[in-house]
């Protein structure tokens, strides 16, 4: 029985690129529909994206939504965008540092006591590097696992539990390690101050003052509201399996959110401006740990926000992946460029395989935010964020 790999990472699996320094270039308009449409030529069914230079916006989508009717792809579609729920989440206990209601360095057992771990705080919980291990690749043990678990609850006692049962990546603050048991600790956290779950201060504190209307977290919900794309994982024999209708609850704050790419623009354009926290928690937010150790030039992770080294300067955002679906949002320091893009595959690749899937998606991400580049410019491909789930 022949089966196309599962990709080795569920909650962001996208390259992250290390480029060579140059002169800032204008984001290139009217390019997006062929460059989406060279992503759905290397591959993957269906895609969608918005491009953003100052006041110039542009929409395109390439591909299928939907392989057995022929569906296609639209701009608008709501889709599931994984980890980028981590910025929303940072975001909202910042907004808490700001109010005085919670300190960065002060223990992870302070707020959660049935919880501590020696020398973990909130601020190691945020940038990843706790040492506390992830749990997906618990839950996510075996192929059936997927299908089993599509609607099952799962409570974020139970998630960090599954994490923190792990042996440790490594000693508190001593190196980057992603891992979702740190968000939804996180997300623990902010429900203990607050009193109120994590969707009700997200939706209050960000998603209704910015006007997304697009932009929810199900919880145990398993329906994507409104139109939207299947969510393939290649299965047996080459089959596509549709993980749209899917329960979230396994990844609470760290991973639950349905987005639009209007939305997550809007979004990353907001707080990179300073409307959604004060300065000094953008600076906390800004301050990373770098990807090259002792090179923080290229850009690291910080306060659920990362920063990668592209041509015209740094581009913040995250990316996210859950099952079948995966988004990736990136934009200038200043929030007018801007590009955000959502794929309805994952797990596609086997590690170390060739993927011209993200080599072309790549391309378009660089091209929108920074002009045309040399095909020299790229210096290193790295991967980043959970590369370590399903392993087999």
């Amino acid at each position: 029985m022949s089966r196309t790999p599962i990709r080795t990472a569920i909650s962001a699996s996208v390259a992250l690129v290390l480029l060579a320094g140059a002169a800032p270039a204008a984001a290139t308009t009217g390019t997006l529909r062929p460059q989406l449409e060279a992503i759905t030529a290397a591959g993957m069914p269906g895609v969608f994206a918005q491009a953003v230079d100052g006041r110039h916006r542009q929409s395109a989508a390439a591909g299928v939504a939907d392989v057995t009717t022929g569906a296609p792809t639209k701009p608008g579609m709501r889709h599931r965008v994984g980890s980028i729920t981590k910025t929303f989440t940072a975001t909202v206990l910042l907004q808490l540092v700001g109010e005085g209601r919670l300190r960065l360095d002060a223990p992870l057992g302070h707020y959660l006591p049935a919880y501590a771990v020696d020398g973990v705080t909130v601020r190691m919980l945020l940038n990843h590097t706790s040492g506390i291990a992830d749990y997906d690749h618990v839950i996510f043990a075996t192929d059936t696992s997927l299908e089993e678990n599509r609607h099952r609850t799962f409570t974020p006692a139970e998630l960090a539990a599954f994490g923190l049962d792990q042996p440790p990546t490594n000693p508190p603050g001593a190196a980057w390690a992603y891992s979702n048991t740190n968000y939804v600790l996180a997300g623990m956290i902010l429900e203990k101050i607050t009193g109120r779950s994590v969707a009700y201060e997200t939706t209050k504190r960000i998603i209704r003052p910015l006007g997304l209307r697009h932009t929810y977290l199900p919880g145990t919900g398993t329906r994507i509201h409104g139109p939207h794309a299947a969510a393939y994982i290649p299965w047996y024999e080459g089959v596509l399996v549709d993980f749209a209708d899917y329960n979230m609850s396994w990844g609470f704050a760290a991973g639950d959110l349905v987005s639009t790419t209007d939305d997550l623009n809007t979004f990353y354009r907001a707080l990179l401006t300073g409307r959604l926290l004060r300065p000094a928690q953008l600076a906390e937010m800004q301050t990373t740990v770098p990807w090259v150790p002792g090179a923080p030039e290229y850009g690291g992770y910080g306060l659920g926000l990362y920063s990668n080294l592209l041509p015209c300067g740094l581009a913040w955002g995250h990316d996210g992946l859950v099952l079948g679906h995966s988004a990736i949002s990136w934009h200038s320091a200043d929030g007018r460029r801007q590009v955000t893009v959502a794929q309805n595959m994952t797990h596609y690749v086997a590690p170390g395989q060739p993927d011209p899937i993200s080599d072309a998606t790549i391309t378009m991400l660089v091209t929108q935010l920074c002009g045309e580049q040399p095909a020299t410019a790229r210096t290193a491909v790295r991967p980043h964020l959970a590369e370590q789930a399903f392993r087999r």
